[in-house]
């Protein structure tokens, strides 16, 4: 650890030699279009069998590495040379991959096309690791999600609505559902707001012995559709697809195993409007059960159930008076061996007011709470059955840090994996902080480790179990440098300050070179602020980060704060909010622009406000609730009434609106749009199918109605990201808020 550190305080030490040079100045060009500032990285890590090797693939193909030494041991497919595959087509560029339990096999994916934020359709390859050749699965069309099966021998997948499985020996395709129609009815995959709002796109998984397939029907034809104008024609196309809005009509949802050997499904479980709304997750346990998650329609009951055949069997059951998330980590591992051998539950909840780590018995009963505290748990890492070890990141530090843990089943032997360093006196070691992730072998005898803090570009690290560096992959140490010694990009830092009511909230600032306490600069505020979302965290960004710098060389001080409501804090903090969005979020931008305005460094009368999605919800609100403080604010894509958007999320936070009008409605920018005296930019893509444009079109009538001036932009047929392939699009939106800002700022 010492000689990593060591490296790495050298490598500072040139970078700050070289920062007597002149500071260059960031463009929009440098973050959009040249990207200077991207980081390397190690594309598509997966550990192989054996724990002792793992892949990686870039744009020329996939190579093998050792674990011991982080060398590479051979190229196992290349994708640059002369085609292999049969007919000898030429390979197009290889995106993802995925290989057979023998290894023998490696399923390739090319040509993805977008359908909504997670899901598109892609063409897929089988290439052979013995006979060195490529085979494209099916040309009868682009497919969804092909996996495949554990024994290496088929793929399913999901093409226009319907589920397939396929034998790679023969190629021939088997319908397992015909049924499938465009806003009608979908097999193997999730509707819209499954995708959005659940993470969850993946509608089928194949049984462990490869017999079975389970899969997720969806009847959304009673769910109401959304219509959006495409523009490109000479007549604009009408694109409609189904999006329940807060307090419609949800698909109904139905789990059906379907087995290979005699061609016959069998439905499992569905959603009951009474009392079960949503089927949000499923999975095989390792003994062949299908087990399933259910929750009720305001998200605050969730049961985990065990299919057993003809009954039902209860494995979990939480309710809380606000809602349950749906776990971070939900999984099966098997200790033990032969007849002593176990099925335990891991999972993770806040049903003791924090994220935490538990274990649970295949009879409902807990059997440990691993992790407990005043602090949150990010994410299990890596489960070693075998010495009975978890492997997880956590808040325990500090909410904007990140930091490696292992701990024992048992809940002792905790250990922190972060790198350490002596204090000045050499008397103690002390953590380093900022953000921690881990990769795991099979088995968990090594990780590959990514570190990165807030001004520093990620290092990819290998290391043993225990935490002994074994190599370092990739330090950035080109961009660190540039952006240290060239660009001066390394001035973020953090605090935090109290609202009038006692409220602790945290933030960071990036200001100007040669910044001055004693002279006032105008300053920028960034926000979000929805419910369990964090900004204010020691990690690499990237695009805002370099576009924050840039504003500050130009003399701007940026500011942004989590408020109440956000995550790291528990669940008290984060749930505080529920039936009330925006109310406490407003109060507390409102707070952090009055506190601002009484440091010395700080021109009161010049602090602005922008933010994308639930932000842009806020900086609105916030510019016309505190129309005397806030001299100008953007909004991105914002939701102008809770009511409009969709009801998996709204809901979870608010409630029905029937039952809660007064959360859906007291704070709906549309209903202070007489109180506008800043400058306001608003900014939405008209092919948004995310928060609809519907929302600033309904805020641009209410401005006009209260004869209030301000500016609008529209970017035709863009999604919620507003963003090409190209960057050409974010270079003019970006360039549209800098110019913006300068003006009105």
């Amino acid at each position: 650890m010492k000689k990593l550190f060591v490296f790495m305080a050298l490598a500072l030490m040139c970078a700050g030699g070289a920062a007597v040079a002149q500071t260059q100045n960031i463009t929009l060009e440098d973050i959009w279009t040249k990207r200077t500032f991207s980081p390397k990285g190690i594309g598509g890590i997966r550990s192989m069998k054996d724990g002792e090797h793992y892949l990686s693939m870039t744009r020329t193909g996939i190579s093998k590495y050792s674990y011991l030494t982080g060398e590479k041991v051979e190229d196992i497919c290349g994708f640059g040379g002369p085609s292999q595959q049969k007919k000898a087509k030429p390979l197009p560029p290889m995106e993802g991959y995925e290989m057979s339990q023998d290894e023998q096999k490696i399923l390739l994916s090319s040509g993805f096309e977008p359908i909504y934020r997670h899901s598109g359709v892609s063409d897929y390859y089988i290439y052979d690791v013995k006979e060195k050749t490529f085979t494209k699965i099916s040309d009868n069309g682009k497919q969804r999600l092909t996996t495949l099966s554990p024994d290496g021998t088929k793929v399913a997948f999901v093409r226009d609505n319907n589920l397939y499985w396929m034998d790679l020996q023969t190629l021939e395709e088997h319908a397992i559902t015909t049924d499938g129609r465009v806003n009608e009815v979908i097999n193997g995959t999730t509707d819209w707001v499954y995708e959005e709002e659940f993470a969850i796109t993946q509608g089928f998984q194949w049984s462990p012995d490869s017999k079975k397939i389970a899969y997720l029907r969806f009847d959304e034809s009673k769910v109401k559709e959304y219509n959006m104008q495409m523009w490109g024609a000479l007549y604009p196309e009408d694109y409609k697809y189904k999006y329940p809005k807060a307090g419609e009509d949800n698909s109904h949802v139905e789990l059906w195993t379907y087995s290979l050997d005699d061609n016959k499904a069998v439905r499992c479980a569905s959603t009951d409007k009474k009392d079960w709304e949503y089927i949000p997750r499923f999975q095989w346990a390792p003994d062949g059960t299908l087990v399933f998650m259910r929750m009720n329609r305001l998200q605050n009951h969730m049961e985990i159930l065990a299919d057993e055949g003809i009954l039902l069997h209860t494995l979990y059951d939480e309710q809380d008076k606000a809602y349950v998330e749906v776990p971070d980590t939900w999984q099966f591992i098997t200790v033990g061996k032969g007849k002593k051998a176990q099925q335990q539950m891991l999972i993770t909840s806040e049903r003791d007011g924090y994220r935490h780590i538990y274990l649970y018995g295949m009879d409902g009963k807990l059997i440990k709470q691993v992790t407990s505290g005043e602090w949150e748990v990010c994410e299990v890492a890596g489960v070693d059955v075998k010495n009975q070890r978890l492997y997880y990141t956590s808040r325990e530090h500090h909410p904007t840090q990140k930091s490696l843990f292992v701990i024992g089943f048992d809940g002792k032997k905790k250990q922190c994996l972060n790198d350490v360093t002596r204090n000045v006196k050499n008397t103690e070691d002390r953590y380093v902080l900022g953000t921690y992730n881990a990769t795991f072998s099979n088995g968990c005898k090594y990780y590959i480790r990514t570190y990165s803090t807030a001004n520093d570009a990620p290092l990819y690290t290998l290391h043993d179990a225990n935490g002994k560096l074994i190599k370092v992959l990739e330090y950035n140490q080109e961009l660190n440098r540039k952006m240290k010694a060239e660009y001066e990009t390394y001035r973020k830092t953090f605090g935090s300050f109290t609202t009038s009511i006692g409220t602790k909230l945290n933030y960071y600032t990036i200001k100007p070179k040669g910044f001055d306490k004693n002279k006032r600069y105008p300053v920028l505020i960034y926000v979000y602020g929805g419910p369990g979302n964090q900004q204010v965290t020691d990690s690499y960004g990237y695009s805002d980060y370099y576009w924050y710098h840039m504003l500050a060389q130009k003399g701007y001080v940026v500011f942004c704060f989590d408020g109440r409501g956000t995550g790291g804090r528990g669940a008290a903090f984060k749930k505080q909010t529920y039936g009330d969005l925006g109310r406490m979020e407003c109060e507390d931008a409102i707070e952090a622009a009055r506190w601002l305005g009484q440091q010395s460094w700080v021109d009161k009368d010049r602090i602005g406000i922008w933010g994308w999605s639930f932000g842009g919800y806020l900086s609105t609100l916030s510019l016309l609730k505190g129309n005397d403080v806030f001299k100008m604010a953007i909004a991105v894509a914002p939701v102008m009434n809770w009511r409009y958007y969709d009801n998996i999320y709204t809901e979870r936070f608010l409630g029905l609106p029937k039952d809660n009008a007064k959360g859906y409605d007291d704070n709906s920018p549309l209903n202070f749009a007489n109180q506008l005296k800043g400058n306001y930019l608003l900014i939405h893509g008209t092919g948004d199918d995310n928060v609809h444009f519907q929302n600033s079109a309904e805020m641009v009538e209410k401005l006009e109605e209260a004869g209030k001036q301000f500016e609008f932009r529209i970017y035709p047929n863009k999604n919620h990201s507003i963003y090409d392939a190209t960057g050409n699009t974010r270079l003019n939106l970006y360039q549209l808020m800098t110019d913006f800002i300068e003006r009105k700022l």
